[in-house]
Parts: C-alpha cells; structure tokens; sequence
C-alpha cells in the first residue's frame, strides 16, 4: 500500500517538498520532523495516512507560499469546522484568498475540517491545539453551540490561545470575538420574503436546519418564526432538523415529511441541502413557489441561476476572514484596539443581483 503512495511522492519529494522546510511541514500537519523525513525519502516506517497528511501539508504550503516568504512574525491559525464540504471549501478559499494581504503579521492557516455536527470530535481536536510542541497562534471555529465546546474554547484562552468563532457562536466561553452573518437578522428577512411572494395564497411554511445545536442556525429559526407569527398568524411551519445539512439525509426527511404534510407552498432552508430539499418536494408534486436559501456556494449559485431558489441571504465570507483574523491579531496586541464581534449585514441575492466578487473567486 505504502509502495504505491510513495511513488505518487516521488515527483512531488524531488519539487514542491524541497521548497519547504521540513520543519515547516511538521508543523502544517500535525507530524513529527522524522515522519516528514521518512515520508520524503521513502523510508519504511510511514503509514498511508502520514503519506496523505505530508501530500495535504505540501498543498497547504504551496498556496500559502506567499506568507512565508515575509519577514514578519508568524501568525499559525488552525481552523476548525464541522460543516459539509460546500462551506468549508468556500471558507478554506477565502482565507487563503486573504493571506497575502494581512498585515503587520505573516499567516498561515491549518485546516481541521468535518462534514457532521460532533462534539466530541470538535472537542478533542480543541483539545490537541497547541500542544506536543506544536504552536497555535488562535483559532477560527464553527462548531455546536454546547457546554463541552464552550469549555475546550476556555482552556485554549487559559493556554493563551484566542479563539474566534465564524457563523455561529459558542455561547458563555472565552471566545475573543464573533465574526459572520447577522443571523437574526436573517431569519426576519426570510420570514418577510416569504410573505410577500406568498400573499393570500394557502400553504405551509418548511423550515429546515442542518443541526439545532448551533445557535446561529438556532437564530436564523427563532427570528424566522417569530417574524411569520406577525406577518402571517395563520401559516404552519414544519420544521426539519439534525440531517447535518447532507443531500442524502435532507431528502429522506423532507420526503417523509410531505407523504403527511402535503401543503408545502414556500421553504426556508437554514442549513443547506437545498438540492435534495428540491428534489424531494418536486417528486411529491410540490415545487414552491418561493424558496429561500442560505450563502453564494457552487450548489446555491447553480440553483439560483436556474430558479430553484427564489433568493440567496448572504454575505461576504472573504470579509468574514478578514475581520476574524484582525481580531485574533488584536488579541496578540499586533494591530490596535481590543477583539470586537463584527456582525455582517445581510445580503439579499437574487438572479439578477450575483455580486462581481463571486465571478472574480
């Protein structure tokens, strides 16, 4: 097995490696310098899995190869994700869009990425950063909404390490600031959409989340619900939870909801799956007549071009990176002022409207 990945290194081991320290990417993949050195020099002793992580690693740095070569102090950031691949894609691309410019610091970034919702998986990897001599500058985090969580977070400010969290917060911990969309906001917003496209017309309101755990999702609800009660008194929602926002979970749910709810007129997707949300209502001979959905990834661009979803609530992720690194930084005392929550205004996206910094990543 060994034999086959390490001749995949080969061209790899004599190029793009040589042009990093080993040291390097000890540190960008969480391995020891003589599991690197094994790995590069195809030696025994290297499982497929330290073969995988050198690969990644060496990916990392490649891209990342603009911030290493500054003189400045080095900022390593570890962010940490529990999200389908769809977010934590985009998110990954925006920071790394975002390295070359952030100043007075150099930044590197690892990626500690999950699809479903774990707290004991978000916990333990917390619990691993910056431990085994291996440095941790701060952390970006999207993770439950829990008590373990919130705890792990204050162990990592015990040990000096800020955190920051990005979407959805980690409420009652020792998270530094909040950066990401204004979530209740949202949820008014999607509640008022809802309402005019509907009118007088009959039908129920679906409403679906990834997980009810993370308060931002937990916002987005809360604020959608109260905001129909006012606006529409009379109109159910039917609500879906806990699918981790997975096409194949999300249809089978929505499918089973609509053999007992056939009334299904209008959906507020909070936590994604809108494929599959299309999908099964269209099967069961419900498409909706209006259908609103949640960030600008590759799936929702290709839905609201096509007119599935009516309209896309947004904002800028890249901004998102920006301000939550500037926040760990101010922890560092390296820019001025304390770490500052910076909530981000919601953008209302239709077909008509895609904004250009879409086209341009």
């Amino acid at each position: 097995m060994y034999s086959v990945m390490e001749a995949s290194l080969a061209g790899m081991t004599q190029s793009r490696a040589r042009s990093h320290r080993v040291r390097d990417i000890a540190e960008q993949s969480g391995l020891s310098e003589a599991t690197i050195d094994r790995v590069l020099h195809g030696r025994p002793g290297a499982s497929a899995r330290a073969v995988r992580a050198v690969e990644q690693a060496v990916l990392d740095l490649d891209r990342q190869q603009s911030q290493l070569r500054l003189a400045a102090r080095t900022l390593l950031l570890d962010v940490v994700i529990q999200a389908p691949s769809r977010f934590s894609t985009a998110v990954r691309s925006a920071l790394e869009d975002e390295l070359p410019a952030l100043r007075p610091a150099a930044v590197r970034a690892r990626f500690h990425l999950r699809e479903n919702a774990d707290v004991a998986a978000a916990v333990e990897v917390l619990d691993g950063l910056g431990r085994r001599g291996r440095v941790c500058h701060g952390v970006v985090l999207k993770a439950p909404d829990d008590p373990a969580v919130a705890s792990a977070v204050d162990r990592l400010a015990a040990r000096g390490i800020p955190v920051v969290t990005l979407v959805t917060d980690v409420r009652d911990s020792a998270r530094v600031a909040y950066v990401g969309l204004d979530n209740a906001a949202a949820g008014a917003t999607a509640a008022y959409l809802v309402t005019q496209v509907l009118g007088d017309r009959p039908g129920d309101v679906l409403l679906t989340l990834s997980r009810s755990f993370f308060f931002g999702e937990q916002e987005r609800a809360e604020a959608f619900t109260s905001a129909l009660s006012r606006l529409a008194p009379g109109r159910l929602i039917h609500r879906i939870t806990d699918s981790d926002g997975l096409d194949a979970t999300m249809g089978a749910l929505v499918a089973d909801l609509v053999t007992e709810q056939p009334r299904v007129a209008a959906v507020y997707s909070v936590g994604g799956g809108n494929r599959a949300i299309s999908r099964a209502l269209t099967d069961a001979g419900l498409p909706p007549r209006v259908f609103i959905g949640h960030d600008l990834d590759e799936d929702n661009l290709e839905l609201l071009r096509s007119g599935v979803l009516t309209a896309v609530l947004d904002h800028d992720l890249h901004a998102d990176m920006r301000n939550g690194v500037r926040q760990l930084m101010r922890a560092h005392r390296l820019v001025p002022g304390a770490p500052t929550s910076v909530a981000a205004n919601v953008e209302l996206v239709t077909a008509y409207n895609i904004p250009p910094r879409i086209h341009a990543h």
